[in-house]
């Protein structure tokens, strides 16, 4: 059977990021995608200019629609707006049995806010125990365990085990924001603590690089690829996306990772 991966995240008009980006990289690995939008953005490469959330009661629907027709083997959720998306999200995903990745997206890569503040707690409190993975970045991590960002690896891999503690299987602590020559991820599971590093790639192109990682993290799982290998996989497939983003010209601000570059490299249909 085709593997389906599905996403739970809100609309990036200008493609880089949110559902645009995990459906394109879901054909990136081969994987039918599925989606349920939770807000509408009007954005682009410089900056968020306005949000409409949908209403809990059509985000709702739609995870109805979708699970209750195709064989979904991974769902990934990513932004989610406001708590009272939030929690209905996590009641309509309690107890499906699919692999979940919780990208607990609270800021652009512009800077621009995109879950409203009380909707931090109800992360926390219902969607974090449901998670396969989580996968904040330092300063998203920072904010759910209302504390500073990591400043060390120490602190990095403290702050793992820490959001492990809130109930996830499993946290990708993405070392993106940090500084250094060298980009450290860090995964804290029931099998310990390992490390995912590249060479840091200096580019301002970097816009929807946490969607992309956890939509190809959610689509690996879907093929039924071990947790471990999948972020070291994923890893890989956005450290190269990165660098081809480079030269993509999409945009005059901070530019998308190019999700199709293996497939600029083909020849075109005939």
């Amino acid at each position: 059977m085709t593997a389906i991966a599905l996403t739970v995240a809100g609309s990036d008009s200008s493609g880089g990021a949110g559902i645009q980006a995990d459906l394109k990289t879901f054909s990136a690995f081969g994987v039918y995608g599925a989606s349920v939008i939770t807000a509408l953005t009007a954005q682009n490469t410089r900056g968020v200019t306005a949000v409409e959330p949908v209403t809990p009661a059509f985000v709702v629907a739609q995870i109805e629609a979708v699970l209750g027709d195709l064989e979904v083997g991974a769902i990934k959720t990513g932004m989610l707006a406001n708590a009272a998306i939030v929690q209905a999200v996590a009641r309509s995903l309690r107890g499906v049995g699919r692999p979940l990745v919780v990208d607990p997206v609270m800021v652009a890569t512009s800077g621009d806010s995109l879950l409203s503040p009380d909707a931090v707690e109800a992360v926390r409190r219902d969607l974090l125990p449901l998670a396969t993975l989580l996968t904040p970045n330092l300063p998203e991590a920072a904010r759910l365990l209302e504390t500073s960002q990591a400043a060390s690896e120490a602190e990095a891999v403290a702050q793992a085990q820490a959001l492990r503690a809130l109930g996830s299987a499993a946290v990708l602590l993405k070392g993106g924001h940090d500084t250094g020559q060298a980009a450290v991820d860090i995964l804290c599971d029931a099998a310990g603590i390992r490390r995912f590093e590249r060479p840091r790639i200096d580019t301002p192109h970097t816009h929807g690089t946490g969607c992309t990682l956890s939509a190809a993290i959610a689509a690996l799982l879907a093929r039924g690829v071990a947790l471990a290998d999948a972020v070291e996989r994923a890893k890989s497939y956005v450290w190269q996306a990165l660098q081809e983003g480079r030269t993509l010209g999409v945009g005059h601000g901070n530019g998308p990772v190019d999700h199709l570059f293996a497939i600029r490299r083909s020849p075109p249909p005939s």
